[in-house]
């Protein structure tokens, strides 16, 4: 959820609004109305690469990507089980 403060009700807020946007929020800083500045969660190192669209989807950890498949892994990504006859007949 996007909340938006002025600068000095951000200045005076700092300590709380860190915590929101630990929580998920995105702070969006205003002067005179406009839009001066956005403050987001960082992406840390080795973050759950999980999408808010997607919640039912597990966690990936984002050092999982580059490990090798397994056989078993390749045959079923291709399309099968290796251990179905008929997969490993074709």
């Amino acid at each position: 959820m996007d909340v938006t403060v002025n600068v000095q009700e951000a200045k005076t807020r700092l300590s709380e609004l860190l915590r929101r946007v630990e929580a998920g929020d995105e702070i969006v800083i205003a002067r005179a109305g406009k839009p001066i500045a956005r403050i987001q969660a960082s992406s840390p190192r080795g973050r759950n690469l999980n999408s808010p669209l997607l919640p039912e989807l597990p966690p990936i950890p984002a050092d999982s990507l580059f490990e090798e498949m397994t056989e078993q892994e390749v045959a079923e990504w291709e399309g099968g089980d290796p251990s179905d006859p008929l997969v490993s007949a074709a």
